[in-house]
């Protein structure tokens, strides 16, 4: 018998997910959840947003109260790393000098973020931002701060801007895109972001980048770009993305994409029998993208997979269908949402409008939706991930994508509920459990979900128990909760709950 049943490595997102999802699967055996970070596992995206400006404490954005990992029978291990894993012999080596065995293992180490090589780059004042702990000391720094310069044009470095902006600091954000979140928005949706900053008194430097810091002492003091701009700088915050940490299983042996993730079948299943991957480390092969694997790096399909890995972990091998989702929010002036792929597309629907500040942005590859971004139309969410998993041929119904009277719902649905792929279990692996049956968890007899869980934190809302300070009475149906009701745990709508 093995010393530990399921063995999770990586207490993010993807190895919450997969923790949790192992013991609402009715997983048997132990379950140890290792993490190299400090703290228990937290609520990620809060770092460059609430956490980032104070409003909200580090308990608060823990994902569970300390209490409740004994109370789930789940160990949990922080400060803590796997230095070396046999896939063979079902070992792991830990950094206290332990050797465990163990029936499976999902390996989701997440990334690390990627550090600029200039001159300047060890001077004081100068930061990343990734984890919690990051975001402390950036407040901590910034609090005599006035002049802050951000490198990047993605989601951590325009988020943080608006939350230090908001927070009364001058911001300037250097950044190789022609405009803010180019990459995944697209220009014209990038633009309409890049106007809000603006206007909001952040200073942008698009098509630059930075090639040096200077500093006063040992502190940072000014950003030389490659344009030649001299820009003063009390403190400066980098968000130059992330790459995957794969280096556990590159010493195990395991197989890489071409993404440099490592690669999965649909099932989540690494190259080596009985170990599965999960998170931004994860390159997997999706109905939604049959053109090129995918590594995605947000933090709800971090989750999804992590669930999707532990079905395979109990035995109910499961092909990952999930449509990537992932939102935004810059301070309290816009939240963006967004469903698909991501990148390489070649054209583009606007649905609603960008002076309204009220649109959805269909983003389309050879006439086949990849992704649809969307302001304030949380409703076109839903019917476009049923179109990027449809994978028609859109080009001849750009005028109905783009009408605000057209039902978009007029697609025949496909189920987004998982298939189960029956597969033989290998020797070692934890017992099965009996036969899925053809109805979501937490459904009734009549196949309706009684529960559901929020895409935002993991929280899972039972219907049965209702929410009566939210105003839901016990029993009540999902369709007839009123549409403003909020998730009583993080505040996040009704529209980011899905069937469990």
């Amino acid at each position: 018998m093995p010393d530990v049943e399921f063995l999770v490595v990586g207490a993010g997102a993807a190895g919450w997910g997969c923790a949790q999802a192992l013991r609402h699967l009715g997983a048997r055996g132990s379950v140890l959840l290792v993490g190299r970070e400090l703290d228990a596992p937290y609520d990620r995206t809060l770092c460059s947003k609430s956490y980032l400006a104070g409003t909200v404490s580090e308990l608060d954005a823990l994902l569970a109260p300390p209490e409740a990992w004994a109370d789930q029978g789940i160990e949990l291990l922080t400060a803590t790393t796997v230095m070396s894993l046999d896939p063979a012999a079902r070992t792991a080596q830990l950094s206290d000098r332990r050797t465990l065995s163990f029936g499976s293992a999902c390996l989701a180490t997440g990334a690390n973020v990627r550090r600029l090589q200039i001159d300047g780059a060890g001077l004081d004042g100068i930061h990343y931002l990734r984890t919690l702990r990051n975001a402390a000391r950036i407040r901590k720094d910034l609090e005599d701060a006035e002049r802050i310069v951000l490198i990047g044009g993605s989601y951590i470095a325009t988020e943080a801007a608006a939350t230090l902006t908001a927070a009364g600091r001058r911001c300037a954000i250097v950044m190789q895109e022609s405009v803010t979140l180019e990459r995944t928005a697209g220009r014209r949706a990038g633009a309409f972001i890049q106007q809000l900053m603006n206007s909001q008194g952040i200073e942008i430097y698009p098509e630059d980048e930075v090639v040096r810091f200077e500093g006063v002492g040992d502190r940072v003091a000014r950003v030389e770009t490659a344009r030649g701009r001299q820009l003063a700088a009390d403190a400066v915050v980098i968000g130059a993305g992330v790459t995957p940490d794969g280096s556990l299983a590159a010493r195990a042996g395991l197989e890489f994409g071409v993404t440099g993730g490592i690669r999965v079948d649909q099932c989540l299943r690494t190259s080596a029998e009985g170990i599965f991957a999960a998170g931004d480390v994860c390159e997997y092969p999706s109905p939604a993208c049959p053109s090129e694997p995918l590594r995605v790096e947000h933090w709800d399909a971090a989750i999804e997979q992590g669930r999707t890995a532990a079905r395979g972990m109990v035995g109910e091998p499961t092909s990952h269908e999930v449509v990537p989702y992932f939102f935004s929010d810059l301070a309290d002036w816009v939240s963006l949402e967004y469903v698909g792929v991501g990148g390489g597309w070649d054209d583009e629907v606007l649905r609603g409008s960008f002076d309204a500040g009220a649109f959805t942005v269909f983003q389309l590859r050879a006439g086949r939706l990849v992704g649809a971004l969307t302001v304030g139309r949380s409703q076109d969410l839903d019917p476009a991930r049923e179109l990027v998993l449809g994978g028609e041929d859109l080009s001849t119904r750009r005028t109905e994508l783009g009408d605000l009277d057209a039902e978009l719902a007029a697609v025949p649905k496909a189920s987004h509920r998982l298939s189960v792929v029956v597969h033989e279990m290998p020797a070692g692996a934890a017992e099965p459990l009996p036969p899925a049956q053809p109805v979501a968890l937490g459904a009734d007899p009549a196949g309706s979900p009684q529960a559901w869980i929020c895409e935002n934190c993991g929280f899972i809302f039972e219907l049965s128990e209702g929410d009566p300070a939210g105003g839901v009475p016990p029993g009540t149906p999902f369709e007839a909760i009123p549409n403003d009701w909020v998730c009583p745990v993080c505040g996040a709508a009704k529209s980011q709950f899905g069937p469990l």
